[in-house]
């Protein structure tokens, strides 16, 4: 299972929170997330990568598959009733529509940029579960096809369906499994969290008109609840997004043993550079960069910020040139989180 807001988060804000009812909120969510995390562990475990990739015929690409189910704050995880499915009129239900326009954006994203035809590359229908739980703090995707959104509390989260950068970097988890299964643990752990950070504003980016001058670089702003105002993470500033942030911004301050939503802040600082030394459309050549290294064969499960690096290299190099001003925008941005190349 793949959580926008992660367990290491959860427990700093039981450590230092002081009002029970954002104690509570951090309990109940926690221990929802505990009923499904191992099963999805073992799940990603048994599959994944490119050789799991189905085969479809007479598929042309360009328009996204949607439905969108309601829910209705039950705790199963099969499919509630159908509200809104593709081509359908909006709903009178502002998350379901919410939903339905975000998987649609990125769906738009991973299509205009990269040719890309939905999560697995081969039409996969994009299903999204509204009103999952009552008062669930968190939205995840399932990694079977699914992704669940929670009502939010107030105090953690807000309606999770307003987070567009929030359903990129839930969906994009699906497309690492699909490319690199990476390993969910480790460096490997945290380059998978970092890579759905680094396409999930994107995402937002693209469907907002924003630049890097301009993007905030923020990650769930628009979801995060009272008390981790104003993000759950800063890919300009690790450590800042909100008071119980620990995100380390170089490799001098890696965690050992941390949280993969930790140490994700190492790349993400990388890329943030990368793509504000460039300027203009992250996703002109920042983003290409990225993906190509997301979907090199030589990328390994296990792979480390270096080896992955190294990728980024290797392929602006062979896009822009060795003596490019792309090239020489991935050594600053790497140079900057101190990962060797």
């Amino acid at each position: 299972m793949r959580c926008i807001l992660p367990p290491d988060l959860l427990y700093r804000v039981l450590e230092t929170a002081t009002d029970l009812q954002t104690r509570l909120s951090a309990i109940a969510t926690l221990a929802l997330d505990a009923r499904f995390r191992l099963t999805r562990a073992e799940s990603a475990a048994r599959a994944g990568g490119r050789t799991a990739r189905p085969v479809t015929f007479a598929r042309v690409g360009g328009y996204p598959q949607r439905i969108v189910y309601d829910q209705k704050h039950d705790q199963r995880q099969t499919p509630g009733t159908i509200a809104r499915a593709e081509g359908q009129p909006e709903a009178t239900d502002v998350p379901i529509n919410q939903a339905y326009d975000g998987l649609g954006r990125t769906y738009t994203y991973y299509w205009e940029v990269f040719q890309r035809d939905s999560i697995d590359g081969q039409g996969m229908p994009l299903l999204g579960l509204v009103h999952y739980a009552s008062n669930y703090g968190n939205a995840f995707w399932d990694n079977a096809g699914h992704m669940f959104f929670g009502d939010g509390d107030g105090i953690l989260l807000k309606q999770t369906t307003a987070g567009i950068d929030v359903i990129g970097h839930e969906l994009t988890h699906g497309v690492t499994q699909h490319e690199a299964n990476l390993t969910y643990s480790g460096q490997s752990g945290a380059l998978n969290e970092s890579i759905s950070d680094v396409f999930g504003i994107q995402v937002k980016q693209m469907a907002l008109g924003q630049t890097a001058e301009t993007s905030d670089w923020l990650i769930g702003a628009d979801v995060v609840g009272s008390a981790l105002q104003p993000a759950l993470r800063s890919m300009k500033a690790p450590g800042t997004a909100n008071p119980h942030d620990r995100q380390p911004a170089n490799t001098d301050h890696y965690v050992l043993g941390g949280d993969v939503h930790v140490n994700s802040g190492i790349p993400n600082r990388a890329f943030y550079v990368m793509a504000t030394t460039l300027g203009g459309n992250p996703w002109s050549a920042a983003g290409p960069i990225w993906y190509a290294a997301l979907t090199d064969p030589a990328l390994n499960p296990d792979a480390s910020f270096t080896e992955f690096a190294r990728l980024t290299l290797k392929h602006a190099e062979r896009t822009f040139g060795t003596s490019s001003h792309e090239v020489q925008a991935v050594q600053a941005g790497w140079a900057d989180a101190k990962v060797a190349l």
